[in-house]
């Protein structure tokens, strides 16, 4: 007799989306190979953007810099310094919902939000650090033109554009300064520099900066020599490259992945950050859950209770992961004449889910560290400094993440890692790179 866990196997396989298709060297291989690609200057998937952005620079104490975090859900600033422990201290943060989050804005109401939340800081500082968690071809000049838009964000007109220039055209449109020294970084990079903090009292070999939170993305630390689309490079220095991790086109994708790709407002662009990030493992889930009801795995009420919710977010997976039994959440609720077969069928179902974006992420770390050449010791690991509410907090996604990268990384490859939590890691390392760059 089949039991649940060989049904929801079945059902997997059938649509491809079993996380066991994915088979770690492999997959690590190809993203390696994607990574060189895009080092070169070919056609790639991963984008590896230089930032111009060094690393090894001692962080200055007691100077105020201006900090922009302009994420996937909202738009954060306020004011910081380093005290003389080296300590972040924030003042006057506020937090609003990032333009084009909620209704498409045009180009100039784009960049008038910008302006109008930096209304009270512009006279506090001459330096301002700007975190843009988007997709940026970073300049030479320092600024950087806009690529395209992920997390589902939109605004009109402001793909290609240079993002510190239409910064200050916006703050002189609204009556502010806008001769400061702007150092603008994605939330990648600053998260990377934030780990620098976590190294007063402890060795790293080298840095990792990893997102997985609305949106997923990826940093490292490379030597100038080997990014070779990029000549004229002091061959001695390294810089961090912007890996934009979301966009790997490589990863084993199963029919569910796909039909649901084209529900999305970027059709056949960051699949990868498609199949493991926040703002869409939820809707993945529920294309799943969907599929399953259809293809009979539920008994015939919960399969149709289940059919007619709207919508389905990463949120309410969550809560059904933490607590299957309860109805306060629309999954709890969808199955509270269910029998207990149905709620162990799509408990399986989300947690395999979970499973599969844990090995992908694991997949992205590795190949992190092993493009850097770091972390051979294991009492001078690489620091990987992690960001974002999906890796913390979905259930058991950072547990199944270290375990995988434990597992291939460690005891196949002989690199060793530390996975580091810095609060408020985008605006500490919006604020050192302002500082040092």
């Amino acid at each position: 007799m089949r039991t649940e866990k060989d049904r929801v196997v079945e059902f997997l396989d059938h649509y491809q989306m079993n996380h066991q298709r994915i088979v770690m060297a492999e997959c690590c291989d190809r993203f390696l190979g994607e990574m060189e690609r895009g080092l070169e200057g070919n056609h790639a998937s991963l984008a590896m953007f230089p930032t111009f952005i060094e690393a090894e620079r001692e962080i200055p104490l007691n100077e105020r810099v201006i900090v922009i975090d302009a994420g996937g859900t909202n738009l954060r600033t306020g004011m910081l310094y380093f005290d003389d422990a080296g300590q972040a201290v924030i003042e006057n943060f506020t937090k609003r919902p990032m333009p084009g989050s909620t209704g498409v804005v045009s180009k100039s109401e784009f960049f008038d939000a910008f302006a109008d939340a930096l209304r009270e800081l512009a006279d506090q500082s001459d330096t301002i650090g700007f975190c843009f968690s988007y997709p940026v071809q970073m300049l030479a000049s320092r600024d950087g033109r806009m690529m395209r838009f992920s997390k589902q964000i939109q605004a009109k007109g402001v793909e290609g554009e240079l993002l510190i220039a239409n910064l200050r055209d916006a703050m002189q449109r609204n009556g502010l300064r806008s001769d400061h020294r702007i150092a603008l970084l994605n939330d990648t990079v600053a998260t990377l520099l934030a780990g620098k903090t976590a190294s007063r009292e402890r060795a790293f070999d080298s840095y990792v900066g990893f997102i997985l939170g609305t949106g997923t993305n990826s940093c490292y630390i490379e030597q100038n020599a080997n990014i070779r689309k990029e000549p004229g490079l002091d061959a001695a220095r390294t810089q961090i490259i912007n890996v934009e991790a979301g966009g790997f086109g490589l990863a084993p994708t199963g029919q569910i992945d796909r039909d649901f790709d084209r529900t999305t407002v970027d059709p056949g662009y960051y699949t990868f950050e498609k199949m493991i990030s926040g703002r869409y493992l939820g809707g993945i889930s529920h294309q799943v859950i969907r599929q399953a009801a259809q293809d009979g795995l539920f008994t015939p009420e919960t399969a149709e209770r289940l059919g007619q919710l709207p919508e389905l977010n990463t949120f309410a997976v969550n809560q059904f992961l933490h607590q299957p039994d309860r109805i306060s959440h629309p999954l709890g609720a969808a199955l509270s004449a269910a029998t207990g077969s149905d709620r162990v069928i799509l408990y399986l179902l989300l947690d395999s889910m979970v499973e599969r974006a844990a090995k992908l992420a694991a997949v992205n770390l590795a190949a992190m560290v092993l493009k850097s050449g770091c972390g051979t010791r294991p009492d001078r690991p690489v620091c990987l400094t992690a960001d974002g509410t999906t890796f913390y907090q979905m259930k058991g996604l950072r547990f199944k993440t270290e375990y995988y990268l434990q597992q291939f990384l460690t005891e196949q490859q002989g690199r060793f890692f530390e996975i580091v939590n810095v609060d408020n890691a985008p605006l500490i390392g919006a604020a050192i790179a302002g500082l040092i760059n």
